[in-house]
């Protein structure tokens, strides 16, 4: 057992909840005029990571970033998990843990994705967005009479026939719902309160839940009166509650890029009330005193500040890239902290595995099989081990920045889109290198441009290519790694 400013327990549980698509600045904690009152909650009980970035993106990729902690933006993108992924849940199965993956982020229940692996309890809430989920032929629903959709005219992946399909059957998703309670957030919520009430009956330490909250991503529909929270009174067009991915230019006014942004916060604050229904129950079930709790999200959103709204271009500009991220140990001294150290999705699991108490530098995966070689009389016991592989994380263990032993793990964030762009930024500086040739690098200087409009590559070419040196061996040695 070590000193520190929290009790490191041995059965103590851990919960992660994931709201997908998560603005940053549109977080009450970190400054934003949004109400988030639960998940401010959640910053005042913990610490807060100011500067928290995404790996590798966009969903799935994230994904990996957490459950490995490992960088693969340089060499894997949106894929299936691979045999060689060591992911979080199953070295929690090997230390003995109770573990559930409730989620209606329904790319994780599509065929061959694997997100289940680790898990004793999967439960996969159907009906976000696009999933193929009411499929009845009679129900029927006009995409061209919808007063929440609008075509563009497009070609290749902006065609009104790829779209035209995806809102039909988000129409058809949509009929389930009556009240708030049908709504997937609150469905989801539920089944995590459910799964709670029913493990806690018989245990409440060794516990690993993972609540993957696909709202507040698009579609933009929160229920009243969250529709109209932030809204303009005197804003008198459409709710385009899910633009089709692109430019704005030509395809929506200012006026309803910011009524589909204000719809987007209501969504966030009525995420959030959800959030805060499980965080309560957390407490009434008997284990928050012993129970570490993170809030973070994979990515945000753009809305049109850098000309395309909707996570469109593989751009890792600041609104897409900065994250909120919130850790709350049990029985932390110094609650409400707030941490400016520069971390990422990566840190994770060798964080998790710090609080538990498992060696991070001794992790390696066992395969084991029975004998199949046709040299032996007897293919059993299947459970021999066949050969096994030591695992290298890339990211970096967070606790001593939490217990104030340490102010820093990096000083320089590396990630991005794989084969489309990548990414290097300080405190200071954002470097844009997109390897796919569509433009040339960008720089920024944040200091003076937080939001990144003011590209100054021509000004300071010398800090851009030194960026871009640290960034090329940051690969190298990733390669290496490998």
């Amino acid at each position: 057992m070590s000193t520190s400013l929290y009790i490191r327990r041995s059965n103590v549980n851990v919960i992660v909840v994931i709201t997908d698509s998560l603005r940053v600045d549109h977080v009450g904690c970190y400054g934003s005029y949004v109400k988030t009152p639960n998940i401010d909650r959640l910053a005042n009980e913990g610490v807060k990571f100011t500067r928290a970035y995404s790996e590798n993106l966009p969903t799935m990729p994230t994904r990996r970033s957490w459950w490995t902690g490992k960088y693969h933006f340089h060499s894997a993108g949106w894929q299936p998990f691979t045999p060689d992924d060591y992911l979080l849940a199953e070295i929690l199965w090997d230390q003995g843990y109770t573990s559930a993956f409730i989620t209606d982020v329904y790319h994780t229940h599509k065929p061959v994705y694997n997100c289940g692996r680790g898990f004793d309890t999967t439960i996969f809430v159907r009906g976000q967005e696009y999933d193929p989920w009411i499929i009845d032929p009679n129900i029927k629903v006009n995409v061209d009479e919808s007063p929440i959709h609008r075509m563009r005219g497009g070609e290749g992946r902006e065609s009104d026939k790829i779209w035209r399909e995806r809102f039909e059957q988000y129409l058809k998703n949509c009929t389930v719902r009556k009240t708030e309670e049908d709504y997937c957030v609150a469905r989801t919520v539920k089944e995590a309160i459910r799964w709670l009430e029913y493990i806690t009956k018989k245990q409440k330490d060794r516990l690993f839940l993972w609540v993957d909250l696909f709202d507040p991503h698009e579609p933009w529909d929160p229920p009243p009166p969250y529709n109209r929270m932030y809204t303009d009174k005197n804003y008198k067009g459409p709710d385009l509650v899910d633009p089709v991915p692109g430019d704005v230019e030509g395809y929506m006014t200012p006026e309803e890029v910011q009524h589909t942004k204000d719809l987007y916060a209501g969504e966030v604050t009525f995420v959030d009330k959800w959030v805060g229904i499980l965080l309560d129950y957390i407490k009434d079930c008997g284990i928050d005193e012993n129970t570490l709790i993170m809030h973070t999200t994979d990515h945000g959103e753009p809305f049109g500040e850098h000309g395309f709204i909707r996570k469109a271009r593989p751009r890792n500009y600041e609104e897409l890239i900065h994250i909120p991220w919130i850790i709350r140990p049990p029985d932390l001294i110094n609650r409400g902290k707030e941490i400016d150290a520069i971390v990422q999705t990566v840190d994770m699991l060798p964080t998790i595995l710090e609080f538990l108490g498992i060696r991070s530098d001794k992790l390696t995966l066992k395969f084991t099989e029975p004998d199949q070689s046709s040299k032996s009389d007897n293919i059993f016991p299947q459970d021999l081990v066949t050969r096994q592989k030591r695992q290298v994380l890339g990211g970096c263990n967070l606790m001593p920045l939490i217990e104030g032993k340490a102010d820093h793990v990096r000083d320089i964030a590396f990630g991005g889109h794989h084969n489309r762009e990548w990414y290097a930024r300080t405190k200071e500086w954002t470097y844009l290198l997109p390897i796919d040739g569509s433009r040339p690098p960008e720089l920024y200087f944040r200091i003076n441009d937080p939001q990144e409009q003011n590209n100054v590559i021509n000004e300071n070419p010398e800090i851009a290519s030194a960026l871009e040196l640290e960034l090329r061996r940051f690969v190298d040695m990733l390669g290496q790694m490998e």
